[in-house]
């Protein structure tokens, strides 16, 4: 099983980047996010192997690659609606969508209807993203004590990076 890929980027095109790692090529699929962002360095990885098909669907971000992992274990979502779901939406607006089962926000993404994003909605119950950054989790755990809303909360720091303060500094900008 690959868990992630170390390369430089050999070429863009139709939401799917090639990486060549050590002269191997390997053929990634991506959400317009990582797209936009297609860099020379590390993709977490996940595999999709079917009967007559395998596919590795490449991420910049953890969180993303954990959104993406949850959305297709669920029933009726395949990898192709799961990547919109990762193009439409950062992990962080994702979780407040789920959070505070917003199924307007969810029959935005292609593919998806109002029963699907019923559906997604109360199998997700309450994903939550798991940040690598251990700044960002000081950030969040000091947020929540002053009251804020968790799902609020993760919507104002979906794109926040930088030290404790900072994140909190521009997050409390957002929140009020």
């Amino acid at each position: 099983m690959i868990a992630a890929l170390r390369g430089r980027v050999f070429e863009k095109e139709n939401g799917k980047i090639l990486l060549d790692v050590n002269g191997v090529i390997y053929e990634l699929n991506v959400s317009l996010l990582t797209f936009s962002k297609a860099k020379d360095g590390l993709y977490y990885i996940t595999e999709i192997v079917k009967e007559n098909e395998y596919s590795l669907y490449g991420f910049l971000d953890r969180d993303e690659k954990r959104m993406f992992d949850s959305l297709i274990k669920l029933n009726g979502v395949g990898p192709k609606v799961a990547l919109a779901v990762c193009s439409t939406f950062t992990p962080g607006e994702f979780v407040g969508i789920v959070n505070s089962n917003d199924v307007n926000s969810l029959k935005k993404v292609p593919g998806i209807g109002p029963k699907s994003a019923k559906r997604i909605l109360m199998e997700m119950g309450d994903f939550e993203i798991q940040s690598v950054n251990p700044e960002l989790n000081q950030a969040i755990m000091a947020l929540e004590n002053l009251g804020f809303k968790k799902a609020d909360i993760l919507k104002a720091v979906s794109d926040l990076s930088g030290s404790v303060e900072e994140i909190i500094k521009e997050a409390l900008k957002r929140l009020h």
